[in-house]
């Protein structure tokens, strides 16, 4: 309990805690969506993005999450109009997107301040990271986030388990997808910086499939993930810290064991 105090001691903790769990949240209630409506990768995808972004704002001494947040908002839009309106559709479009602005990422980097530390945190992901302005930052933005998803809940519901059926009903799918795509471009920048580029579509896929092992309603698997992602999340960042891990990848090894638990569960129902 001391070593807890200790850790908690340390402002840059506080910080990355606070910021960890409203982000960790968004990812889970948003994964739901995503993965029902298999478009989960979307996430992997718009991270590509923000580290191209991330990158570009490091070479110009721009504030990172200024530059990115809009460049993947944008991204996102991009990509659900590729997917329902061209040749190009679905996992192809974010594989375009993605490795391009992944490409471009790593060419301002090499050409400018070349693979610094920072670089290195936006693609694997660090806790320390994460400063006041940006910490500031990310609270706002995932508030804003939840507070919408709540708002919406019943037409993100309706556009998630039958499109066709809330378009006959009036409810106008497009603009609700558009909010989804735009509320996961938001939390995958946000997620960045404590994840990675790498890691992050792990935040919004592992906790949907895990709760889905075990619950079958929208609700309870909504709830579940939730619980679940702060969980594991709290568990990988404290592990993290006493064992000297890259915090990312503990977070993701916390979600795979819940995973593997909640399947094992699942099994025997």
């Amino acid at each position: 309990m001391t070593e807890i105090l200790h850790m908690l001691s340390y402002h840059f903790m506080q910080r990355a805690l606070i910021v960890g769990v409203l982000v960790s949240l968004c990812a889970a209630l948003l994964g739901v969506s995503l993965v029902l409506k298999r478009y989960s990768m979307i996430g992997d995808g718009l991270s590509h993005v923000g580290f191209g972004a991330l990158a570009i704002a490091s070479a110009l001494h721009l504030a990172p999450l200024a530059v990115a947040v809009p460049v993947v908002v944008v991204t996102a839009v991009l990509l659900l109009r590729l997917s329902e309106s061209s040749r190009v559709k679905g996992d192809a479009a974010i594989a375009l997107i993605s490795s391009s602005a992944l490409a471009i990422g790593v060419i301002s980097v090499s050409v400018t301040t070349g693979m610094n530390t920072e670089v290195s945190n936006y693609m694997f992901g660090s806790i320390l990271s994460l400063s006041r302005s940006d910490a500031v930052l990310s609270v706002l933005l995932s508030i804003a986030v939840l507070v919408l998803f709540i708002l919406f809940y019943p037409r993100l519901f309706a556009v998630t388990f039958d499109e066709s059926f809330a378009r006959a009903t009036g409810t106008r799918a497009g603009s609700y997808n558009m909010l989804l795509a735009v509320l996961t471009a938001i939390t995958v920048v946000l997620g960045m910086r404590m994840m990675g580029a790498l890691l992050i579509s792990s935040l919004i896929i592992f906790p949907a499939l895990s709760a889905m092992r075990v619950c079958r309603s929208f609700r309870a698997v909504i709830l579940c993930a939730a619980a679940i992602s702060v969980l594991c999340f709290l568990v990988g960042a404290v592990a993290s810290y006493f064992l000297e891990t890259p915090t990312g990848a503990s977070i993701v090894v916390a979600n795979l064991l819940c995973f593997a638990g909640f399947s094992l569960a699942g099994m025997k129902k």
